[in-house]
Order: structure tokens, then sequence, then C-alpha cells
């Protein structure tokens, strides 16, 4: 019997995260260089839609796939009975017209729709995976909320980013238990949407040191001059930031202020604080939605670990292959192939970017990150490589699911 699945979405238009998780789940997909096809194993039965875009891709697709668009979490989850009749739940809040905070955190609704996936479980007497996209919430206290609830619940829950599962190049590895003396992670894109990424990158890396995570005690937001000055007074490692730029580009810019041929922009970053003693930066350089850069130096060494992280073709479309795969088995097993801590921890830390970010140079504390987690190896779900053999830059890009145009 194939694993049925509910979409629990905020919208479903093209190239969103409703498009490019679930073109994976409903078709096949190449992993690794090889044909993976969802439709043995799993059925997408029932979607709850949030919100319906003049440009709507959901009523389409649901025509098309033979799937039931539900007017409730309740009833996508029970199949428009009374009682739970799925396996599995995607929740994907991203995307959408949502309302902004005083931070500039959007206010995606995923603690909600979280909050009545739990209700419907928790009121079955049975639990099932759930899959939630990205960060667990814009307020660290209600995804906190979310992870306690999991746990009381029994329910196996997996979120995070798929910027971890990219292919590295070089295919960098880290030893096993390494001692990291200090990172650095870089994106190039909108604060908060693609911070959180960067941060996910970061913590994928440096979860894994010696003693495993510890947990951090504070973090500093800087912005344009006051970061490039306290790159020069050592505050931070510009020699990493280079050798994560170089692994992107091949050569490092006269100035990685100014990357060739990308709009300019003022370059921003947090600088992270570690209660071993780790210090790690995030840092926005240039303009580049797919630029997923991580250098390290360990303790004792002068060599410079660095890697940039590949999506493949059609900017991060594909990068959602390896994703799904990562969620497809989480549904089969029951069990996230790494720690929900880790999106915990990459939530927290996003939250306290933002609150950094009203006082750029001010060191904020952050008693609520003082946690530790041990990793667990995801190297089997990151895509290697051999999938972009297969598509090429130069193949062109097909619009996917979408056929219910006109």
């Amino acid at each position: 019997m194939p694993i049925k699945v509910a979409a629990i979405l905020t919208c479903f238009r093209h190239r969103s995260h409703a498009n490019v998780i679930l073109e994976n789940f409903l078709e096949p997909y190449l992993f690794r260089g090889k044909k993976v096809d969802p439709r043995k194993e799993f059925r997408v039965v029932s979607m709850y839609v949030d919100q319906f875009p003049k440009v709507d891709m959901a009523r389409g697709v649901a025509r098309d796939y033979k799937i039931k668009i539900q007017p409730t979490i309740t009833k996508a989850l029970c199949q428009g009975g009374r009682r739970l009749a799925v396996d599995a739940v995607l929740s994907i809040g991203e995307h959408g017209t949502y309302s902004f905070n005083r931070l500039g955190q959007k206010r995606y609704p995923r603690k909600r729709f979280f909050d009545e996936i739990a209700q419907v479980i928790g009121n079955s007497g049975r639990t099932i995976p759930v899959f939630n996209d990205k960060h667990l919430c814009y307020r660290f206290d209600w995804a906190r909320q979310m992870y306690e609830t999991a746990k009381e619940l029994n329910i196996p829950l997996m979120a995070g980013s798929s910027c971890p599962l990219a292919e590295r190049q070089p295919p960098t590895e880290l030893p096993r238990d390494a001692r990291i003396a200090e990172a650095v992670s870089i994106h190039g894109g909108p604060l908060e949407a693609y911070g959180f990424h960067a941060l996910e990158v970061l913590q994928s890396f440096v979860e894994a040191r010696a003693g495993g995570e510890t947990g951090i005690v504070s973090v500093e937001y800087l912005r344009g001059r006051q970061l490039w000055n306290a790159a020069r007074q050592g505050r931070w490692s510009l020699k990493l930031a280079e050798a994560a730029m170089r692994a992107e580009l091949g050569t490092v810019p006269r100035s990685i202020q100014q990357v060739p041929g990308e709009t300019r922009v003022d370059s921003d970053g947090l600088l992270i604080e570690y209660a071993d003693g780790l210090k790690a930066t995030m840092l926005n350089i240039g303009k580049n939605d797919t630029r997923w850069n991580f250098a390290c130096r360990l303790v004792g060494e002068r060599q410079v670990h660095s890697t940039a992280l590949n999506v493949g073709p059609w900017k991060n479309r594909n990068l959602f292959k390896a994703l799904v795969h990562s969620i497809q088995s989480h549904f089969r097993k029951g069990r996230s192939p790494y720690p929900l801590e880790r999106t915990l921890m990459t939530t927290g830390l996003t939250d306290a970017m933002m609150r950094a970010a009203v006082h750029p140079g001010d060191p904020l504390h952050t008693p609520e990150l003082e946690f530790g987690y041990k990793p667990r190896s995801f190297k089997a779900m990151r895509e290697n490589g051999a999938s972009w053999k297969i598509i090429t830059d130069d193949m062109p890009e097909p619009r996917g699911i979408d056929n219910s145009c006109g």
C-alpha cells in the first residue's frame, strides 16, 4: 500500500516551494544520477491551500493528479472524514501574501499549520511523520512550543533547509570529531529568507565537531563599514571568507565587497559565539540567489577547508530533489535523516539575527540557544553531482507539473 500524504500549503504557484517539493512526489526525479519514482511508494491524497493567487497551480494540479482540495487542515488529514486518514504530512508554509512584523519577519502561519496538524494526530491515538519546510517559525518561543509538542505526542518531525544537501565543490569532508577554530558561511540573498539557509549550511558543518553541538551564547549583527572594520580588527576571518568565495568563483575578486558582474549591495553579517569557544560568521556578500559557500579552519592547522554548495541547473529548483529524497526517507522510516534540533537552533539564530539587526554593533546574548545536541551523518542524503551530468546547464528548463494554464 502506498504511503498516503496530505499537503498543507500556504499557496501553490510556479516555482513556489509547494511546486518544487510536490513535483518530486508526483513525478519521477533524479537523485545522485539515478531515477527515483515516488509513485511506487507515495500518493498525495489531499491538500489544504491557505491562499489562491491569481496565477494558481493548486486547482489544476489537484485536477490532473486526482488530489482532493479540502477546506480545512483537519479535513485534509482526515480526507474529508472524521478520523486521521493519511500516513504523513507535508507542511509547506512558504510564499503567499502575509504581513511582516516590526523586525521584518514574514508572519508565515507555520505554527498555526503545525498546531492544527498536531491536534488531529493527538486525537487519533497514533503518530505519523510530519515535514515542516524551512525554519520552524519566525518566533523562537513558538518554535520551541512546536518542538516540545512533537516530543510530547511522539510525532516524528523533520524541518529545515535544502541547501546543506547540495553537491559540495570541492567535495569537502571534515574529519570526524574535528576541532573547529573558526567558520564562515556565505549567501547572497535577503536577510531572513536566505540568512536562514546560510545558518543551516553553517550548522550542518559545525554541529559535527568534537563534543557535538554545545549551544550559542551570543550574536552580533554588523552592516557595511562596521562589518569590514571588524574584519580588519581580526574579529572575523577575511581569509576564510575569501577561501569560501574562491571555492565558488575559482578566484578571489580584488575585493569580495564587490563581486564582478553582480549588483553592488551593502554586505552584512552575523558574528556567532558558541558555548565551547567556536567563533563563526554568517555573511551576505554580493547578489546571487544560488550562493551557498562555507570555509573553516581547524585547531592547530593553517590549512583552510572550503567548499561551494552547487545547487545544479535551473537555479535552486533542482536542489529540492535531494530535500524531497530526505523527506521521503523520513516518511518511510519515521526518523529524520538529521536532528530536528539543528533547525530548532537555526530557527533561534534567525530570530536572534533579526532582533540584533535593530541595533547593529550591539552584542545580543542568547541564553535560549544554550542547548546541545548530537549530530547524525546525513551524507547519504546529499547530492553528489551525478545528476548534473544528466541534467545540464544547457538543457532548457521544463515547466514541470503545471499544465493547468488555460
